[in-house]
């Protein structure tokens, strides 16, 4: 089977058998502005077929699957965004891993990333563990939720920039329905950065032109509906940047510390 179906069981679904699906960018954009609840963004955020390319990969991923996890069903469906409904952080990362969230079905869960990620989120107070290894593994995140700019994984981790704007209106639709909450957006990497602009233009922010260069501990105020946000950027937690000191835990640690400090302000 090349994908978990909607609504059979697996732990953390959010859809089910009936939830309407996307099957070309425009079905997103409808979809996306129609759902009047987290909870009915993430059901269609995960079951959606826009993307040709993405789909097959992330199915073709599923049915070969990594020897180390021969044994285990894949997720193989676009990653919605998890962790708290009325965040005050929202953490933006690019896509999920092949073997990571498109074999969890939780973003960031499963691979090394994600492994530095939600430790460096526990230590700062974002999260109740410091591991996430599987949907329904006990792990919850405290005033804070994660998404991608892309749900699907992207072969060689590069989607195209068409994939990229098909689905934007998942984020922009995620990021109005937290609108009323959140006080900081931390961006992972460069690409979360750029790609987050045009989702936050979408939600009512008021996007800088120029837009801000990207870097690690970076941090520019943006007016939102009804109040002004903060945009961190954060060198990405890859095994690139981790194995070559590029990223350490600290780099981490003092991003979401300084997260936290913002959030907690009025």
């Amino acid at each position: 089977m090349s994908s978990v179906p909607p609504g059979s069981g697996r732990p953390e679904d959010p859809a089910g058998p009936e939830t309407p699906v996307a099957r070309t960018p425009a079905e997103v954009a409808v979809l996306a502005a129609g759902s009047g609840t987290l909870g009915e963004l993430t059901a269609r955020e995960s079951v959606c077929r826009a993307c040709p390319r993405l789909v097959e990969w992330r199915e073709h991923v599923a049915d070969v699957r990594r020897r180390a996890f021969a044994e285990q069903t894949y997720w193989g469906r676009p990653v919605p965004g998890w962790g708290a409904a009325d965040p005050r952080v929202l953490i933006v990362g690019l896509a999920p891993a092949a073997h990571g969230g498109n074999r969890t079905g939780r973003i960031f869960t499963g691979d090394r990333s994600g492994d530095w990620l939600f430790a460096s989120l526990h230590r700062t107070g974002f999260a109740a563990l410091p591991t996430s290894t599987h949907a329904g593994d006990g792990q919850r995140l405290i005033g804070a939720r994660v998404v991608a700019a892309v749900r699907c994984a992207p072969p060689a981790n590069k989607p195209s920039v068409e994939e990229r704007a098909a689905c934007e209106p998942w984020l922009a639709r995620e990021l109005e329905l937290v609108a009323g909450t959140v006080r900081v957006v931390v961006a992972l990497g460069g690409y979360a950065w750029q790609a987050g602009w045009p989702a936050l233009r979408a939600a009512g922010f008021q996007v800088p032109r120029p837009r801000p260069a990207f870097g690690h501990g970076v941090e520019y105020e943006i007016a939102g509906p009804g109040r002004v946000v903060r945009l961190l950027g954060c060198y990405h937690p890859s095994q690139q940047n981790t194995f070559t000191g590029r990223v350490t835990e600290a780099m981490l640690d003092q991003v979401f510390a300084r997260a936290a400090e913002l959030a907690a302000r009025d």
